[in-house]
């Protein structure tokens, strides 16, 4: 029976990958063993499940019917483990978490690596992406993301900090071209620019009145990686608009500085996200908990 569940559970990550190779990589198991568990399926249910081509792979009729089925049965089988679990006074299995690449490299991976060291127990995958996860249809516990959330019925949010972003520049490009007094000054300054696409590549400030403004800056240089223009900034090539979270110790030792007061500085919220349940599985708790307690050290920066 348990073979089943799992050739079950296999199933559906193909469908929801939508091909067997996208589907091993994240059951970390080979194509061929991906494929032999739906070749096993398709054998002892006397149909196929899918119709491959050269180029795609869909599923048949009686696929659909049962992977409808197969997502009630999966359902259930976290359900029911949840529900054990709420018994359990220790936790165990595997964390799934999603969170941004370098907060999440910084910030959150130590405080979870930390904890499954505290509970042998548990094991741990922790996936570094700046896109958004569909937690619930690639199997995620839990995620970590900053800024504005949507609404969704089918998660759940706990703000966890606060980011705050801030201009700043090196001691070395304030001798050069001087403190700029007000954001229209900025226009006689040089930025470097977070450059991605669809990204905004205005600056967010509050005004006197506390007001958001954007704000333009002549760019000098264009990175899509956030460390990497907190390293230009400390080499004196510009002004950036940085996470505190990140530049903090270098406002502590003097090599960033800010050009306007803390005044200025607009925040956001980081909220730890997971799926909306009937039970929460004690991991899932136990990490919340982890990174609400320790989100002092670098939250609200």
């Amino acid at each position: 029976m348990n073979d089943r569940l799992e050739d079950i559970g296999v199933f559906a990550q193909v469908v929801e990958a939508g091909n067997f190779a996208a589907a091993a990589e994240k059951l970390h198991l080979t194509r061929s063993a991906v494929g032999k568990v739906i070749a096993r399926l398709e054998h002892r249910l006397g149909v196929r499940l899918f119709q491959r081509t050269t180029r795609q792979q869909n599923l048949t009729e009686a696929g659909q019917v049962y992977y409808e089925h197969s997502l009630r049965i999966l359902a259930e089988m976290k359900l029911a483990e949840a529900a054990l679990d709420n018994g359990r006074s220790t936790p165990s299995g595997k964390l799934r978490v999603s969170v941004p690449i370098l907060f999440g490299r910084l910030h959150i991976a130590p405080l979870l690596t930390g904890l499954v060291c505290a509970h042998s127990e548990m094991s741990l995958e922790v996936s570094f992406s700046d896109h958004t996860v569909d937690l619930v249809q690639e199997g995620y516990d839990l995620a970590v993301r900053i800024g504005p959330l949507a609404d969704s019925p089918s998660l759940v949010a706990r703000r966890i900090g606060t980011q705050r972003m801030a201009i700043c520049g090196s001691p070395k490009y304030f001798a050069k071209y001087g403190r700029p007094e007000t954001f229209q000054d900025l226009v006689d300054h040089v930025g470097i620019i977070y450059s991605r696409p669809g990204m905004n590549k205005q600056w967010l400030v509050k005004d006197p009145q506390q007001q958001l403004q954007s704000i333009s800056i002549p760019p000098r240089i264009f990175l899509d990686d956030v460390q990497a223009i907190a390293d230009a900034a400390l080499a004196g090539l510009g002004l950036a608009w940085l996470p505190c979270w990140l530049v903090a110790h270098h406002f502590g030792d003097g090599s960033l500085q800010r050009a306007f007061g803390e005044f200025h500085v607009i925040e956001s919220g980081i909220h730890a996200i997971w799926p909306k349940a009937s039970y929460m599985p004690l991991k899932t708790r136990v990490a919340i908990d982890r990174l609400v307690q320790n989100a002092g050290e670098w939250g609200n920066i």
